[in-house]
């Protein structure tokens, strides 16, 4: 058997063995203080809303530049220190177009976890933030007005939604980058850690939606229509083997991996969407 083929076996039997957990949301009052952090030049790692050493040294960071006791603890003194942006938290206020703030950078981080990433995690309510928060009201169902009163905050803080269909792994590799924060944007699927030109399959039987170049970072794209509304994404490919309109069952080959659009190398980006809003495809895995 040729070394290639070995050392990909050998990546895929690994990666069945030790199954990846799905990643957990971190708490949207510890992203908000993260953002917080990182306007000031004190905090370097991603807003995922985890307190980790990282968070604890900012903190620390500022209460020593600002003659705080350096204890390392987010008390009422510290964040008094931090002035007018971390005034509010989120559901204390109406969020709408304009504004910025500790609680904004929450519920940014929210509206990315339930499906709807924007951009970039900042703490400031601009057009793209906006319209991110009007698509995830329509998609609840509830009032689609871009403003986060209580009703559109109570729904955030619910569970994000997960994929009601089980999926196969569209290729034999192991997993890079999951779904979730990365520095302060959001990773909307799975990165799969393949060769350039391994066969990409179908994750689940459907109907090919798309199938071509696209703008916007994915390159060759193919979209495949499955039951309750979900679909799956297949990104970067190198080559595209179907077409619009085709019939496919589970395993049927669709494409190969390659780098196209917005990629620093071979892979292949991996998405599950229901109704729109992009779900961690971890849990859905099998």
């Amino acid at each position: 058997m040729p070394l290639r083929a070995i050392t990909a076996l050998l990546v895929l039997v690994a990666a069945l063995a030790l199954a990846p957990a799905a990643e957990a949301m971190g708490r949207p009052s510890v992203a908000a203080l993260q953002v917080t952090l990182r306007a000031r030049g004190l905090y370097y790692g991603t807003i995922d809303g985890i307190r980790g050493p990282g968070t604890t040294n900012a903190i620390r960071r500022f209460q020593r530049r600002r003659g705080l006791v350096v204890d390392g603890i987010f008390g009422p003194q510290t964040r008094r220190a931090l002035g007018r942006y971390a005034r509010y938290s989120l559901g204390q206020r109406m969020v709408t177009d304009g504004m910025h703030g500790w609680d904004v950078a929450a519920l940014q981080f929210l509206v990315a976890w339930h499906g709807f990433p924007f951009g970039t995690i900042d703490g400031n309510f601009g057009i793209r933030t906006g319209a991110a928060l009007f698509r995830y009201q329509r998609w609840r169902r509830i009032g689609a007005d871009g403003v986060a009163g209580p009703t559109t905050i109570r729904a955030l803080r619910s569970p994000p939604p997960r994929s009601p269909l089980a999926f196969r792994r569209p290729v034999g590799a192991g997993i890079g980058d999951r779904f979730g924060p990365r520095g302060d944007r959001f990773h909307t699927g799975v990165d799969f850690t393949a060769w350039r030109g391994d066969p990409v399959v179908a994750a689940r039987s459907g109907r090919v939606s798309l199938a071509r170049w696209t703008a916007g970072g994915y390159g060759n794209l193919v979209v495949i229509r499955h039951r309750y509304r979900v679909r799956s994404y297949y990104a970067h490919l190198s080559r595209i083997t179907v077409g619009a309109g085709q019939r496919v069952r589970a395993g049927t080959r669709i494409g190969r991996v390659g780098s196209t659009g917005n990629s620093t190398g071979p892979h292949l980006h991996f998405e599950v969407r229901v109704r729109g809003a992009a779900v961690n495809p971890l849990p859905a895995l099998r």
